[in-house]
């Protein structure tokens, strides 16, 4: 069930909706993703990541 839980990043309450029923403010997963040595897409998202800060 952790899995499945949600965050509302508004407001900050938690929900297993994909919206969140005080605000209407689409969730976010609450738990950050898996951490994995071998990352294939490692490299390509701290390029995304790098991107977005210089916009």
């Amino acid at each position: 069930m952790s899995g499945r839980i949600r965050r509302c990043p508004k407001d900050h309450t938690y929900t297993l909706l994909p919206s969140c029923p005080a605000c209407g403010t689409a969730t976010v997963p609450a738990h950050p993703a898996r951490f994995s040595v071998q990352d294939k897409y490692g490299r390509y998202r701290r390029m995304a990541k790098t991107e977005s800060c210089h916009d």
